[in-house]
């Protein structure tokens, strides 16, 4: 099947948006649009994971056709495989480099009791695992059913079994049953994941979505009708989430069900004005610069957290990690908020680099 290039595009935005938000040269002094929201509410940076989850759905469609005529063992070792790479990987980037400094500037091993169970990649692994197998054994009208379900399903639990606020609500609670409070993110001041089991649930709609829009878009021309349903069907999905916000606030931590429709929306009518500015407007806009990053976009990814990783384990001194000492001593001197964003900004062009030899190579990672 062939590419779609605004795919790809698509995909590239997300991974150079990702990257920016994920490495700011301070984390005290950042732009408030690069930072999530405190809890209800919704920034652009809220935007950057769902967003990877719907063209997760998306490859999904190009794939799914080919599957389909293989006996289902088959596919169900690919599938597996995959997502046991992913979580793996997942899993092991927030444990390396297996070690960490003590306060006395020596190393000590960390405990497997220590590492955080939940995780970005781990949630992409589930969503692709359990999309997969609903794209694989239903079609695109039962899955529209199915996603409803799944996100009335979600408001029904997160209504009875506690309450909207991050000490009371459900996903944390079970998190903290089955996995305990060791092993979950505790960036807010308590034990509580925002990639937490039970909200991990509504995030397969946003694959599914995915899946539905590239099934959609490869079933026959891309024309101007097309191109209209998908604006209308995401300025729908706006509205009702918008609506929804009301008895089930829009929550990126939670990712509510409201949140949900409103990034799937958002993809939709950002995925409609890159194919009218490719596919329809004369001449056609130029965004090699981000098909670049997503031809490779997990690559890229797992390049960019890696590498941020180690500059923060290595020290200069006993005090100063390699990933400070560069912003200190590079970018800083531009001020705070323009310094620690202008090093986000190199560090993505570094991986772009990277990026831009592979594709000059013709290669193409994958997983």
């Amino acid at each position: 099947m062939e590419r779609i290039r605004s795919l790809d595009i698509f995909r590239g935005m997300t991974i150079c948006l990702m990257i920016i938000v994920n490495t700011p040269g301070d984390w005290g002094s950042t732009f408030g649009p690069l930072l999530h929201a405190s809890w209800h509410g919704f920034t652009p940076t809220d935007l950057v994971f769902p967003s990877f989850m719907f063209a997760v759905g998306n490859a999904l469609a190009f794939v799914m056709g080919k599957w389909q005529s293989k006996p289902f063992g088959e596919f169900a070792r690919k599938v597996l495989r995959r997502f046991f790479i992913l979580f793996l990987l997942g899993y092991t980037m927030y444990w390396i480099p297996f070690v960490r400094w003590t306060d006395l500037g020596g190393l000590e091993f960390i405990p497997f009791q220590d590492t955080r169970i939940p995780g970005v990649l781990q949630r992409i692994a589930l969503g692709y695992m359990i999309g997969a197998f609903l794209v694989y054994f239903f079609k695109p009208r039962q899955l529209w059913f199915i996603s409803g379900g799944i996100l009335l399903a979600y408001w029904g639990i997160m209504y009875a079994f506690g309450d909207y606020s991050l000490e009371g609500n459900a996903v944390r609670k079970l998190d903290q049953f089955l996995l305990g409070p060791s092993h979950l993110y505790a960036g807010d001041g308590i034990p509580f994941d925002p990639e937490g089991l039970l909200s991990t649930l509504p995030s397969i709609v946003n694959v599914i979505a995915g899946f539905l829009l590239g099934n959609f878009l490869t079933s026959g021309k891309i024309d101007y009708e097309k191109l209209a349903k998908v604006l209308m069907a995401g300025a729908l999905a706006i509205f009702v989430a918008l609506a929804w916000d009301m008895l089930f606030p829009i929550n990126k931590k939670l990712w509510t069900s409201s949140y949900v429709l409103l990034t799937v929306g958002l993809d939709l009518v950002i995925l409609a004005l890159i194919l009218y500015t490719t596919d329809f407007l004369t001449p056609s806009w130029n965004y090699n610069f981000f098909q670049v990053f997503g031809k490779n976009s997990l690559f890229i990814y797992l390049l960019s957290e890696y590498v941020a990783i180690l500059a923060l384990f290595i020290r200069v001194d006993k005090q100063t990690s390699l990933y400070a000492y560069i912003y200190q001593n590079v970018f800083q001197w531009m001020g705070p908020f323009i310094g620690s964003f202008a090093f986000a900004l190199a560090f993505m062009m570094l991986c772009w680099a990277v990026a831009y030899l592979l594709d000059q190579k013709k290669i193409y990672v994958k997983v």
